[in-house]
């Protein structure tokens, strides 16, 4: 269950404190009739479609080229599809566990042309995304009426992080949420002017110390301010080096012992943000900051100008983390809660 999707069963009719202009949206949600929902879910269906054009295009003009004038799934088209997966950015082991799901397939029916193989991609890959889902059934479920849900947000440089914080904080502003924002990256000055920027857009409420301060410090005063003022949610920002793994697990773990004094269970959420055009890149980064802190959702961006989208499908199945959000241009609004239905239409098309 994504962070905006919990929010809005948390409270159903919000309080909020006008903190700037931008704030003076309605606070409570307006009520939606059947046709409506329906026209919105067929818009955000286009939006995923179009987002993931590229990586649609990419995959399935590998696989018709691989199929062209085959008539059935043998095992020499078998090693091509590998291929195809692995060069998608599906990853090794989950290319590898597909390919045996689809070989026990073959196996089992005796005889499966390659008109079928659409279906049967569809279904394994449907299949591992709702695994990893149901592995995190229960997350974000013990939600504490009146305390600010607080998630730490981790990731490298140039990742998107800054602006997923800025869409994220815009996104559940315009739902009514009193946000804070705390810029615990304090290396980098452009770091805290960008955030600063974007908290200024959405109507959040920032926290930010001088260049250089103890990123602890910013996250302590973060949430002694949201707890202070009735926040419901808090999104704190964090440095992105991994030139110094021992440095990082430590500053981040400090930076959780920190905010627990203050709130004891937080961060409720610890976000990953993954640039998903680097493709095996942020397989190595996923691996790296799992290995850090306690990460347990990840939003993936810039998905709409790669062919690389398939590193949602291997990044969510090798970690057992849930995708929450994806990032499909650059947009305010499209920075988009992950349906994995939706993801699935977009690469093969509508379930006839």
């Amino acid at each position: 269950m994504a962070l905006f999707d919990i929010f809005r069963k948390r409270k159903a009719e919000p309080t909020v404190t006008p903190e700037k202009e931008a704030t003076s949206e309605v606070a409570t949600e307006p009520t939606t009739t059947e046709p409506e929902a329906v026209a919105e879910e067929q818009k955000q269906q286009e939006e995923i479609t179009e987002g993931l054009k590229k990586t649609k295009e990419g995959f399935f003009g590998k696989l018709a080229r691989a199929v062209a004038g085959r008539s059935q799934v043998d095992e020499e088209f078998l090693d091509e599809l590998e291929e195809i997966l692995i060069t998608s950015d599906v990853g090794v082991e989950t290319t590898v566990k597909i390919i045996k799901n689809i070989e026990a397939r073959v196996a089992r029916d005796k005889y499966m042309n390659t008109a079928e193989l659409n279906d049967i991609l569809r279904e394994e890959i449907a299949s591992l995304l709702q695994e990893c889902e149901e592995k995190n059934s229960n997350f974000g479920l013990n939600i504490t009426e009146g305390v600010p849900y607080v998630v730490m947000v981790v990731g490298v440089n140039g990742a998107g992080k800054t602006t997923t914080i800025g869409k994220l904080a815009a996104q559940l502003r315009k739902a009514g949420k009193k946000v804070y924002i705390g810029a615990a990256d304090t290396f980098r000055a452009a770091a805290i002017d960008q955030l600063q920027v974007w908290a200024d857009r959405a109507g959040a409420t920032m926290i930010r110390q001088d260049m250089g301060s103890d990123p602890a410090s910013v996250a302590f005063d973060t949430l002694k301010s949201a707890v202070a003022n009735g926040a419901d949610v808090v999104l704190i920002d964090t440095a992105g080096r991994l030139h110094n793994k021992i440095g990082l697990m430590n500053e981040l773990a400090k930076i959780r012992n920190v905010m627990a004094k203050i709130i004891p269970d937080a961060p409720h959420e610890v976000m990953l943000v993954l640039d998903g055009s680097t493709g095996q890149n942020a397989f190595e980064q996923a691996r790296q900051f799992t290995a850090a802190t306690k990460v347990n959702s990840l939003a993936i961006t810039k998905l709409d100008g790669t062919a690389k989208g398939g590193v949602v499908i291997g990044i969510s199945d090798q970690f057992s983390i849930p995708v929450h959000y994806i990032g499909i241009g650059e947009g305010i609004d499209q920075l988009k809660v992950f349906d994995r239905k939706e993801y699935v239409n977009a690469l093969f098309g509508d379930k006839k």
